[in-house]
């Protein structure tokens, strides 16, 4: 879903910071009040410009909807994109758990936003889910694959242990207020992603490392 503005042959440096001015103001109050309880006057408001102004960039606010939830998914899934086929399957695999905890605990409200499509249908972007991200993840399962058949990882299925990093992963950012109720205060130590991230590993790699 292209901006309109993005659409113009000259797209200018005020364009392109104005499209991610709305698109994170848009986070927030979509965040809050869902699609249905969200109006192109509250962005407007939070993004500090004018609904015309605004209407310039977007035209509907189905358009802003889908423009930050692709943005959320390209965001998201370019760790995925580096996982490298030559490199050490246990090191990529890490870096890749480790960036994807990383998101989670500095952008839970994308995280969330996009949980919430997904448990609705995703109605609005299903066409992505079945399309370019879906090629993205059978690629790197390719990859994944490979390095089991060669014996550089225990015999684990790839896409099954793609859906579990994304599961622990985003859990962190999807049910905080979970963890919250249970760790209390805990959540807000500067150590607290660290010994999620070192758990993670701990488990993650003793299960996949060759036999």
């Amino acid at each position: 879903m292209n901006p309109r503005a993005g659409q113009t042959k000259k797209r200018t440096r005020i364009q392109a910071k104005n499209e991610a001015k709305i698109l994170e103001a848009a986070l927030d109050i979509f965040a809050t009040f869902g699609f249905r309880g969200t109006t192109i006057d509250q962005i407007a408001q939070k993004a500090e410009m004018s609904k015309p102004n605004l209407l310039y960039y977007f035209r509907r606010k189905e358009d802003i909807y889908i423009s930050v939830l692709e943005r959320t998914l390209d965001e998201w899934l370019t760790p995925l994109t580096e996982l490298d086929p030559d490199g050490d399957p246990i090191e990529e695999i890490g870096k890749y758990t480790s960036l994807k905890l990383k998101m989670s605990q500095n952008d839970p409200t994308a995280s969330r936003l996009f949980a919430n499509e997904i448990l609705h249908g995703a109605p609005m972007i299903e066409h992505v889910l079945k399309g370019s991200l879906k090629d993205l993840v059978d690629e790197k399962a390719g990859v994944i694959h490979h390095w089991v058949k060669t014996g550089k990882l225990a015999k684990v299925d790839p896409y099954h242990l793609i859906f579990m990093i994304w599961a622990t992963t985003q859990h962190y950012a999807d049910f905080k207020i979970q963890m919250r109720a249970i760790l209390g205060d805990a959540v807000d130590q500067p150590d607290y992603y660290e010994k999620a991230g070192q758990t993670i590993s701990t488990v993650f790699f003793e299960g996949i490392k060759p036999r």
